[in-house]
């Protein structure tokens, strides 16, 4: 007997009437995660592909992949720099699961019983949605954050940053940013400062050796690009080899995300190139001006703004819909994002507080894009 029959066999204990009904959303929720939904449409006419919300979640799952997988080495890589361990890869990439993995299980522990809770108590179907959230929140994080910290953040942004809103696709802001936005201003020695951005401080074994914190520190600095823009090369930028959230830092990684997402289509390279011609702007005006030493494009390579650009801003739930107001909408994220940068010395990274404040007003700026679209079609109806 295959999984299918089996998951037919219980399905109806758990229907409405049957002897677990009251668990019938949480038993939908696997099944169709297990399953592609059999569900048809009865009558009249409907547009149909292969495209589904599982399908989307997936492929941004996918996209953020690289992302993590460097996030996991870099962890380990900076720790190894900081308190001179002395180990190979695959050492590095061992204590980088080890700090790493326990912020995935806090994040999808705590959310998905939320969100298993919340589908219970309506009546509604567990939506896929949380599996991006739950796989980005970790990587826009410092690695040392504690886990308390982590699970009350997460609780306040599946609560107030999207169940009071009707759930999936109904929220206003994007709820991994709110959650590292909450840690900001709540916890904020625990999210800024070099000693953040270095995976733990307690003591290890290595080689028949106990190392301590401070061990290997000696001109070492946990600084991240944005804080010591001067304290590494292109090359280091691009490669990701700095300290920052964990999986922020890599150029290479993020962009291979981004190829997947445009190349399926998840994606808007409206937003992703707008947000980027948005920052060179403001970059490049601060430089002109003096205001600023660091080169226009740098800004780029730094922090989480291709990050940010990319699995963020593009968010399809709190983006502008409209195809004019995609530009618009990125152009803002990024130009703010620098502006923050340059401009705010209590806040380095801007990305954060621009994206939030764009999918603040971008039912604001779809409003006004269709409104001009209408007075233009109807003045091209007066005229002929």
């Amino acid at each position: 007997m295959n999984a299918r029959n089996i998951v037919d066999k219980i399905k109806p204990a758990f229907e409405k009437g049957g002897k677990l009904g009251w668990l019938h959303s949480t038993f939908d929720a696997f099944e169709t995660f297990m399953f592609v939904p059999n569900t048809v449409t009865k009558k009249g006419s409907h547009v149909r592909d292969c495209v589904d919300i599982k399908r989307v979640m997936i492929i941004m799952v996918l996209a953020l992949v690289p992302a993590f997988l460097f996030g996991v080495w870099n962890t380990g890589y900076q720790h190894n720099l900081a308190f001179g361990c002395g180990w190979n890869f695959w050492g590095q990439v061992g204590y980088g699961l080890l700090k790493v993995i326990p912020l995935y299980l806090v994040t999808y522990i705590v959310g998905l019983a939320i969100e298993f809770a919340s589908a219970q108590i309506r009546g509604h179907e567990v939506n896929e949605g949380y599996l991006v959230t739950g796989f980005i929140l970790p990587l826009i994080v410092p690695v040392d954050v504690p886990l308390w910290m982590l699970a009350v953040a997460t609780a306040f942004a599946v609560i107030f940053g999207k169940e009071v809103f009707g759930g999936t696709g109904m929220n206003i802001w994007n709820p991994a940013l709110l959650a590292r936005a909450f840690l900001f201003f709540s916890y904020p020695s625990k999210m800024s400062g070099d000693n953040v951005w270095v995976g733990g401080v307690e003591n290890f074994m290595n080689n028949g050796k106990c190392w301590f914190a401070g061990n290997g520190l000696d001109g070492f600095s946990g600084a991240t690009p944005l804080a010591n823009p001067d304290g590494y090369s292109v090359l280091d930028l691009i490669l990701g080899t700095t300290p920052g959230a964990v999986g922020e830092t890599c150029v290479i990684a993020i962009a291979l995300g981004a190829i997947l997402l445009l190349f399926t289509g998840v994606a808007s390279w409206k937003i992703m190139v707008s947000s980027i011609l948005g920052g060179l702007f403001v970059g490049g005006l601060a430089q002109a001006f003096g205001a600023t030493a660091v080169p226009c494009w740098q800004h780029l390579v730094m922090g989480g703004f291709l990050f940010g650009s990319v699995f963020m801003a593009t968010d399809p739930v709190t983006a502008a819909q409209t195809e004019c107001g995609k530009w618009i909408y990125g152009f803002l994220v990024g130009a703010l994002a620098i502006t923050v940068r340059l401009f705010n010395p209590g806040y380095a990274e801007g990305m954060m507080l621009a994206i939030l404040l764009m999918n603040t007003f971008a039912p604001l700026i779809d409003h006004y894009v269709i409104e001009a679209s209408i007075k233009k079609q109807s003045k091209k109806a007066r005229i002929a």
